[in-house]
């Protein structure tokens, strides 16, 4: 097995994944490592792949005005990292920033929304895992709002 089919076969975000969509995102995978402080993207910017954490921490942001750059969640090992690639405008909605070395494995989400509409089942697998992800992220969002801005019943 090559060893990014292994590395993504590991990981939870892909756990139960048929072996034949494994091997039909592996080619898009590459390693990728962030230093503490590193910004690993920023709201705007073109969201072209995402990243599964292997190690290390990221701060998921958003700038709250006034009151500056505010976290809204962090996410670590076995997680996932960035779903704008997979919705129209393809655009970043939050800041990212590596809060400690961060290790991982970056897909190209430009090739494999390509994937996808080619194989509706990979397709299917895709947006059901991204779908958890963007419902986690914007839970987090509006519990970081409640606390800046009210109270939680």
């Amino acid at each position: 097995m090559e060893k990014h089919e292994k590395a993504l076969a590991k990981h939870p975000f892909f756990y139960g994944l048929d072996p034949g969509l494994i091997r039909m995102i592996a080619p898009y995978a590459s390693q990728v490592r962030y230093d503490a402080g590193q910004m690993i993207y920023r709201e705007g910017d073109e969201a072209s792949q995402f990243l599964l954490i292997r190690h290390g921490k990221v701060s998921i942001e958003i700038h709250a005005g006034a009151r500056g750059s505010r976290t809204i969640q962090t996410v670590g090992p076995d997680e996932v990292l960035g779903w704008s690639w997979l919705f129209p405008p393809y655009r970043r909605r939050f800041d990212a920033r590596a809060l400690e070395l961060t290790r991982g494995i970056a897909l190209d989400g430009k090739r494999l929304r390509q994937k996808a509409a080619a194989d509706h089942r990979l397709g299917y697998e895709l947006l059901v895992r991204f779908s958890r992800v963007v419902v986690e992220r914007l839970q987090a969002a509006s519990h970081q709002l409640l606390d800046m801005y009210g109270k939680r019943a």
